[in-house]
């Protein structure tokens, strides 16, 4: 490690696909020092499911224990009852306290499709910062002014158009700060939006003696929709134990310049490459669904779901996974066709499922229906069981009981 030579390869596969380090020097000196560095990435278990915009950071952390380095994963049980008010143009929900461990039980399991566990601390912020006193928060808080905290971005933009900022968001990024100091972090690495938290917390070691950690920012990953980074609240993620047909078909539903991004961050391959080897857009994106369902269920599973999304979109019929179709049970007779859809959960009101049949979205057995009114007849005894579809995912079965 003190070869400098040694120190600037690995710096250069450190800095691969960061928006930015501060500092590269720090990070030399550090790495000179011959010593494995603490590498601290916390998350607040807000949603019970980990996504792809998640794994942005932790294939990061994955290239820092395959280079000899302490990974520090802190799960933040005690920061998500306070909430995170990063990148929030309002005070976010609190979650009670049952919430939070119910969420952080997936997180521990789920990181470590990833992460090797046997290099990875897991640590739980609550275990220091349940024991503070109000004497030693007081103590903290003395460390910054507001005005250091009005010059974070959303804070400023809330303050300036008068939406309100309740005083405990203020405290958030002290308590991220703290767990840099309570570990004594080397460095400490998350998404863009955590930009402030984590010079925040360089701030806060200077001011209790400690050597500033180093950070790293990593970026956002768009969701599906290519416009919002990936959030499990604007449901346009794609989660990393959702089933396979699922993360293949939503991958396969991107855009094609989202698709060079979804490559860019998510994988180790050079898309210009990518193209000239595959030259069809719709092949390229099927390599990439194949790739992801392949990390996180394995090769047979990709395969499955490559043939199972031929099956359905190409030969237009249904998944053979049947835990990916709905099944519906019906009694014998006519129904309305509005009924059926928000039976299947396919919509969620009658003026949803008519918009729906009006743009076309929806088929009986690959038969297309436009009239909003219409009411299918079922009968007893048919060999096949007749197949409902809303939209390019959304399939039931139709079983017909008295």
């Amino acid at each position: 490690m003190s070869d400098s030579r040694n120190i600037g390869a690995e710096i250069a596969l450190i800095r691969k696909g960061t928006v930015s380090l501060e500092t590269e020097t720090e990070l030399r000196e550090r790495l000179a020092e011959g010593k494995p560095l603490k590498i601290k990435h916390g998350v607040d278990p807000s949603a019970p499911d980990i996504h792809l915009g998640h794994t942005v950071v932790l294939n990061k952390l994955k290239s820092f224990q395959e280079l000899g380095h302490e990974i520090i994963y802190i799960i933040g049980d005690f920061t998500a009852r306070i909430g995170d008010p990063s990148g929030r143009s309002k005070t976010r929900p609190q979650l009670s306290e049952a919430e939070v461990k119910r969420n952080a039980e997936t997180y521990t399991q789920q990181v470590f499709k990833i992460l090797d566990p046997k290099k990875t601390k897991v640590l739980f912020n609550s275990q220091w910062l349940g024991k503070l006193s109000f004497e030693d928060i007081i103590r903290l808080a003395s460390k910054l002014t507001v005005a250091q905290m009005l010059q974070r971005d959303d804070y400023a933009k809330r303050y300036s158009g008068g939406v309100p900022i309740s005083l405990h968001e203020f405290l958030y990024p002290l308590a991220q700060g703290y767990d840099s100091i309570h570990i004594n972090a080397d460095l400490e690495i998350g998404g863009t939006d955590q930009t402030f938290n984590l010079l925040l917390g360089r701030e806060l070691q200077r001011a209790y003696g400690r050597r500033p950690q180093v950070i790293m920012t990593m970026p956002l990953l768009e969701g599906i929709d290519g416009v919002e980074k990936m959030s499990k609240s604007l449901g346009n993620y794609i989660g990393v134990t959702e089933p396979p047909f699922e993360i293949f078909g939503k991958i396969m539903s991107i855009s094609d310049d989202l698709m060079a991004r979804y490559y860019e961050l998510l994988t180790e391959h050079d898309y210009t490459v990518v193209k000239k080897d595959i030259p069809h857009p719709r092949d390229r994106k099927i390599e990439l669904a194949c790739e992801i369902v392949k990390r996180f269920h394995g090769e047979r599973a990709a395969e499955e779901a490559r043939e199972n999304f031929r099956r359905t979109f190409a030969q237009k019929r249904v998944p053979e996974d049947d835990s990916w179709v709905k099944v519906l049970r019906i009694k014998p007779g006519a129904h309305k066709l509005t009924e059926l859809i928000k039976d299947c959960g396919f919509a969620e009101s009658t003026s949803e499922a008519r918009r729906l049949i009006t743009q076309g979205a929806v088929r009986i057995n690959s038969v297309k229906i436009l009239d909003e009114k219409a009411a299918v007849e079922f009968a007893r005894g048919k060999k096949e069981p007749d197949i409902l579809k809303v939209g390019k995912k959304n399939f039931a079965k139709i079983e017909v009981q008295d």
